[in-house]
């Protein structure tokens, strides 16, 4: 990754929530030559407005009612490291401009402290924000987002990377059969093509979070539509209930699933579908679906 080659530039990743934003930026970490020092991922919208100057910048004993001890702020613990602000939208506009100057000169001063201190981090900042209309409402600096997206890494929702899923679905599986010690699933074809027709409202997240549920759930080798039905059966935009407009993606599943039903007889599929046997040849090969005598296919 570009990004991973030069230690000192700063990132801004982008997308909606559930994308994978952090994965990213440890990625870029992790190749990096920081690498060996810490990750210190901070959710700027999870701080109480009190305690965001004591969070980024530390404080010193005694400097306001509660600081017992001297404490180091995020800055000071990312030294030689990252410093990776998710939800970098949500920060108070009045701490984003101190935030600017510590990226800038490398240096942090305490809250009750005088003497600044130097400290060498690299910024990888991320949002799901539209951070142009925040900078039109007034509501985060332009300048900020000069500073930040000196390298700018736009991650699409899975929706709009349909191909990613079944790899994301095989990966999520065996990572899951290890930590439950349950055997690795296989995936029935139609399972993935029954995904793919899902929007993922949450992105790689919901995946994530669905493939979990279902081997806990799945009493089979296999994972199969069923066991993803009841984690979208209760919501308005399930699986089922997503409508695909794309003809070609509906031609496609339907031929897969008529073949399936008809279990790959070609003139009882055709029957199924409604055309001739020769048409349904022509469509096979537009497809590039080839079927065998054994009763698979393959697109």
């Amino acid at each position: 990754m570009t990004a991973s080659k030069y230690r000192d530039t700063s990132v801004l990743i982008t997308g909606e929530s559930g994308t994978g934003k952090e994965n990213v930026a440890r990625i870029i970490h992790y190749e990096s030559s920081r690498k060996d020092n810490i990750f210190c991922a901070v959710n700027s919208s999870a701080i109480t407005d009190s305690l965001l100057e004591s969070e980024f910048f530390g404080h010193k004993k005694g400097s306001f009612t509660g600081a017992i001890v001297d404490k180091k702020g995020f800055f000071e613990v990312s030294n030689q490291g990252t410093l990776f602000l998710d939800e970098i939208a949500d920060m108070p506009i009045n701490l984003q401009a101190k935030i600017l100057r510590a990226i800038e000169e490398k240096t942090i001063t305490r809250v009750g402290e005088t003497e600044p201190i130097a400290t060498d981090f690299r910024i990888i900042a991320a949002t799901n924000h539209d951070i142009n209309q925040l900078i039109e409402e007034k509501k985060f600096r332009l300048d900020l987002l000069h500073r930040l997206n000196t390298i700018h890494i736009k991650i699409p929702p899975l929706r709009e990377r349909i191909e990613d899923i079944e790899p994301l679905l095989n990966h999520f599986a065996s990572e899951f059969a290890r930590k439950l010690n349950k055997p690795t699933p296989k995936i029935e074809k139609t399972t993935i093509s029954f995904l793919k027709n899902y929007s993922f409202p949450g992105n790689v997240r919901e995946l994530k979070n669905m493939v979990e549920r279902a081997l806990i759930l799945c009493k089979n080798e296999y994972l199969s539509e069923s066991d993803f039905m009841t984690n979208t059966s209760n919501k308005t935009d399930s699986p089922q209930a997503k409508i695909n407009y794309n003809l070609e993606e509906n031609e496609l599943n339907l031929i897969r699933l008529a073949l399936i039903e008809k279990n790959y007889n070609q003139n009882k599929t055709a029957e199924l579908l409604g055309i001739t046997r020769d048409s349904l040849i022509r469509r096979l090969k537009k497809y590039g679906i080839q079927v065998s005598r054994s009763g698979n296919f393959e697109a």
